[in-house]
């Protein structure tokens, strides 16, 4: 039964999504009703009751919010030939630091 979807009214348009929708619904709640006698099949063929397993099973964790950006952290470094050149000591060492370092410069030295 092929509709022609441009020869139907509005009201027609919002029957069939929405009866669309409840088959869906009918679908996805039957293949998870199956989805569950499995894994309880599963279960029972080790020894276990699926809700025992379920209950000792990690939490899953919801998606985390995004916060507000963090501040940048405060300088603990600055490269002494350029001093608008600074380093919070953590991350990736900027290349001035690792030059500093490899010619013999102790981190101490860079302190601010």
């Amino acid at each position: 039964m092929a509709n022609d979807l441009k020869s139907m009214t509005p009201k027609q348009l919002e029957r069939l999504a929405k009866d669309i929708q409840r088959e869906i619904e009918n679908r996805s709640s039957k293949v998870r009703a199956n989805a569950m006698k499995a894994a309880a099949k599963a279960a029972k063929e080790h020894g276990f009751d699926l809700t025992e397993l379920l209950e000792a099973a990690p939490k899953k964790r919801g998606l985390k919010k995004r916060s507000a950006k963090k501040p940048p952290l405060p300088a603990k470094y600055k490269n002494p030939e350029s001093p608008s050149q600074t380093w919070s000591g953590r991350g990736r060492q900027p290349d001035w630091f690792k030059q500093a370092v490899s010619t013999g410069k102790s981190p101490k030295d860079l302190l601010i």
